[in-house]
């Protein structure tokens, strides 16, 4: 390895969006040059967060911080976690893509299905070459997601639960909050996928402009909307929130359909993500220009 240099933010924030913009794996592999993605939006969270122990004592124990996922895989380095940094990112679907799957009502779009198959596959080498820059430049540095060991685990509580979650990376990092489905709502909306990697390196946090983690969710801000509810052909979200185990049946039986349909290998849903509120954009006003004045939002006024 070489001698550490000084990385920064914008050095990270310029090997993600280069590599977008000019790696031929940012694809919808459907014959044409149609891309899968544009820019992304990039957030940092240290690794000395307590978020991330708030975290592992709510999900379970088998979820990892970061100073976990790094010694794991990084052992001979023995750092510490206010050594880490998580470099986090939102890839936001396109408007193309979430046009063509706002028509759809049970199965998703053929560009949605392929957006979460190939689009995920492009996610992954993006994962992989944010690593492999650091490594160049003396940092070591590890994509939980692309680790042998990342796993699902039955948990009582969640019916099942992941030992790192990207969505959970980017509220830490300041990319967004929760929705009644569980998608996670940022600045340009609900429609994205997300990835992260923990490096040793150290960056400024990014702010978490918001008061708590459902904070740009209409119906957790003030009981109104619930669209997601009727979207969902599944019926897995009800006010209640999100039934994990009714999702994920669909999604088996939306193989079959991509399959048959649009002859290849893939799979997807992601109809609570469009034809809402949140699709593309912070729906709650008070937090939407908070976050664009990037200060927090005012207290909610007192109950009557």
């Amino acid at each position: 390895m070489k001698e550490n240099i000084n990385i920064t933010q914008d050095w990270i924030e310029n090997i993600i969006q280069n590599f977008i913009s000019q790696s031929p794996l940012n694809s919808l592999q459907n014959g044409t040059d149609e891309p899968a993605w544009d820019q992304a939006q990039v957030g940092f969270a240290s690794g000395t967060d307590q978020i991330w122990q708030q975290y592992k004592e709510y999900i379970g124990a088998f979820h990892w911080t970061p100073w976990e996922v790094f010694n794991q895989h990084c052992p001979d380095e023995n750092v510490s976690a206010d050594q880490l940094t998580v470099i986090s990112w939102i890839l936001p679907q396109r408007k193309l893509v979430r046009k063509t799957n706002r028509k759809e009502k049970t199965y998703p779009s053929e560009e949605w299905a392929r957006i979460r198959v190939f689009g995920e596959e492009f996610n992954m080498a993006l994962r992989r070459n944010v690593v492999e820059s650091l490594e160049q430049e003396g940092h070591s540095a590890v994509a939980p997601m692309a680790t042998p060991n990342w796993t699902i685990v039955k948990s009582k509580r969640f019916s099942y639960a992941s030992s790192w979650s990207e969505r959970h990376a980017a509220h830490a990092a300041g990319l967004g909050t929760f929705g009644l489905c569980d998608g996670l709502i940022t600045a340009k909306g609900k429609a994205m996928r997300v990835g992260s990697v923990v490096a040793k390196v150290s960056l400024e946090p990014s702010p978490r402009l918001y008061a708590d983690h459902q904070a740009y969710c209409l119906f957790y801000a003030d009981g109104t909307c619930g669209k997601c509810i009727d979207r969902c052909p599944a019926r897995a979200i009800t006010t209640q929130g999100h039934d994990k185990e009714k999702c994920r049946a669909h999604l088996v039986k939306s193989r079959k359909y991509v399959k048959k349909t649009y002859d290849f290998e893939g799979y997807g849903c992601g109809l609570c993500q469009v034809g809402v509120p949140c699709e593309s954009g912070i729906p709650v006003k008070a937090a939407r220009e908070a976050y664009e004045k990037g200060e927090l939002p005012p207290p909610p006024p007192p109950l009557a």
